[in-house]
């Protein structure tokens, strides 16, 4: 599997300066990791369901903090 920056950079960048912050330089590959581990999950799910297209109902929101 590609450990590659699966977010838009420039998009990420762009939201998080219109709140007022910086973004760090190590902040793309934590958010890619964590995308491709919500993908993982979300694969096994539409698998479970004997589908090979991945769908909305798949993804499993995050735990409210």
């Amino acid at each position: 599997m590609s450990e590659e920056v699966m977010v838009v950079v420039s998009k990420l960048k762009s939201y998080i300066k219109a709140n007022g912050m910086s973004t760090a330089s190590n902040v793309p590959p934590v958010l890619s990791k964590i995308l491709r581990h919500y993908c993982d999950q979300a694969m096994e799910n539409a698998r479970k369901a004997h589908r090979k297209t991945v769908m909305d109902r798949d993804f499993t929101p995050p735990a409210a903090e």
